[in-house]
């Protein structure tokens, strides 16, 4: 996960005086992600409903509350920053807190959705779509261990 706050994320895109200048912001988002081994980009892991590649792996902690956290790749420069972005969001979370949470109204604030094509918002909503269901499945294996 990219060791930049949500808060840091909204600064950014207030004092940037143009979308070039926010896109490029999201490239370097996205290149502070490590790099996911190719051995976890299957079919397993692709999220479905995005134009470019992007693969997810969850992970669940042993704390108490278990937290959720994310790898993720993607073989597009913008939606990688896209997929970085969403790490901030929803890493560090519970899986309920994630089922809870209004991603898109955090991403409605950044003013995302008017500056994307429709693919890539399409492919935006098929991610938080994604991460909610894998939050879903982690409380389902948490209530039968």
């Amino acid at each position: 996960m990219p060791d930049i706050s949500m808060e840091r994320i909204e600064k950014g895109f207030r004092i940037m005086p143009n979308w070039e200048d926010r896109y490029r912001f999201l490239v370097q988002l996205g290149r502070k992600l490590e790099p996911l081994e190719d051995d976890l980009k299957v079919e397993v892991n692709r999220v479905r409903g995005c134009a470019s590649n992007v693969w997810l792996v969850p992970e669940l902690s042993d704390d108490d509350p278990p937290r959720m956290s994310f790898r993720a790749d993607s073989d597009a420069h913008i939606v990688k920053g896209l997929v970085a972005l969403l790490m901030v969001i929803y890493s560090g979370r519970t899986p309920e807190e994630i089922r809870e949470l209004d991603a898109l109204e955090i991403l409605e604030r950044l003013d995302l959705q008017a500056h994307l094509s429709p693919s890539r918002s399409n492919g935006l909503f098929a991610m938080v779509e994604r991460i909610r269901a894998l939050a879903s499945a982690a409380t389902r294996r948490e209530a039968n261990p």
